[in-house]
């Protein structure tokens, strides 16, 4: 029982210890602090988050205030998704992937985030872990602890390029283990598995029973065609295997919260009943939007992957000016350059550099694991002209 009377440091500190283990240990440390210096710097061109630059285009605006005309402001009542978009990101999957993906395979979530969550929700008991590649978005070592699991890096190898030793990866598995993740292309080094990874990686789980969960929301953000390799186009409906997408990189929606989760049919009514309880669904004008950027959205598509390479290609003309840079091989997809300093074994201080004397803001490596600390991450989906100015600034200040 608390005292009657409590000291107002005894007050927090007795709230803060009533809190499960897992949320007193979440890391709190983010970008935010780089953030914060600058906006009192001011003139700063911001390429630290994983967001572009380019509004919502105004077919899917307007789809969405069409729905909003329409009255459509009362609860969902289908908890996986409303019938139009279903049908869209069936479609959708099924001519990208070459089989058929139908609707019982399909579960919307609001946010990419919140259907990662969710797959992790379905798999992980506390004291079972998550196998992952690293370096990797730090929402996913957090969200598996979150939850009471145990994360488990496995780091891509690196040289001239990042690089995945699945014999590696595979002996980290153990009988606790629940789940593979990675995402591909990679947050934040654009690695990208292939074809034959993918059926590693799906012969592994059938052997085992460990299921594989592929995080590919950067998957039309692919140069070498119009969609990475994806788990989809080897698996089966009855395999192990739930891959996570949203609409915030391809379609220019970060703000909308809107993803979704292809997994076995089986499992479908699990997934609605836990949306029912996680968020109730997702708003319908939201998926208004969303259905009017799959039916629309190709030409959208092909110009934010032009964007963002055209911001890549000019990051690997302009960064090797600077003395010491370690450029990996340019990566086959996702919105990133990640690169490194000789002789920077922690690039928090070089970001804070960057930022102070060139006035453009990069994100530390560390946020991604310990694997990459040496390196910082750039975002390239910006205005051209925008990181031609960035990038001028950079190889002046580093010089």
């Amino acid at each position: 029982m608390p005292p009657h009377s409590l000291s107002e440091k005894t007050r927090d500190r007795y709230a803060f210890e009533g809190i499960r283990a897992q949320i007193r240990d979440l890391r709190t440390d983010n970008i935010a602090v780089l953030a914060k210096r600058a906006r009192e710097l001011g003139g700063v061109i911001p390429l630290w988050f994983g967001e572009g630059d380019m509004v919502t285009p105004a077919f899917i605006r307007d789809a969405a205030k069409k729905a909003l005309d329409d009255g459509q402001t009362f609860y969902v009542p289908n908890m996986r998704g409303l019938p139009a978009l279903n049908e869209a990101l069936s479609d959708y999957q099924t001519q990208w992937h070459g089989r058929p993906i139908p609707i019982e395979r399909t579960t919307v979530a609001p946010g990419g985030m919140q259907a990662l969550y969710m797959a992790l929700e379905l798999l992980v008991d506390v004291g079972t872990n998550v196998v992952y590649v690293a370096p990797q978005w730090p929402n996913i070592h957090n969200a598996i602890h979150l939850i009471g699991g145990e994360p488990r890096p496995v780091s891509l190898d690196f040289d001239t390029d990042w690089r995945l030793d699945l014999d590696k990866l595979f002996e980290r598995c153990d009988a606790r283990t629940r789940a593979i993740f990675l995402s591909t292309p990679a947050n934040p080094t654009g690695w990208t598995a292939t074809r034959e990874e993918m059926q590693a990686l799906l012969d592994f789980s059938r052997r085992t029973g460990i299921w594989i969960i592929s995080d590919e929301v950067y998957a039309r953000l692919y140069f070498d065609g119009g969609i990475a390799p994806s788990i989809l186009q080897v698996a089966e409906d009855g395999d192990r295997v739930i891959a996570v997408n949203s609409f915030s990189k391809a379609w220019a929606m970060t703000g909308w919260r809107i993803g979704w989760l292809t997994h076995p049919s089986k499992i479908a009514d699990q997934l609605g009943a836990m949306t029912q309880y996680v968020n109730s669904g997702t708003s319908a004008m939201i998926q208004a939007g969303a259905a009017a950027a799959i039916h629309e959205g190709e030409p959208l598509v092909a110009e934010i992957r032009s964007r963002i390479k055209a911001g890549l290609d000019l990051a690997y003309e302009k960064l090797p000016q600077i003395p010491g840079i370690i450029l990996p091989e340019k990566p086959r997809g996702g919105m990133y350059a990640f690169f490194a300093i000789q002789g920077e074994a922690d690039a928090t201080a070089v970001c804070e550099r960057v930022l102070e004397t060139a006035r453009v803001g990069l994100a530390p490596g560390y946020h991604f694991g310990e694997s990459s600390r040496a390196f910082l991450r750039m975002c390239t989906f910006r205005d051209t002209e925008q990181m031609r100015i960035a990038l001028d600034r950079m190889v002046e200040a580093m010089r």
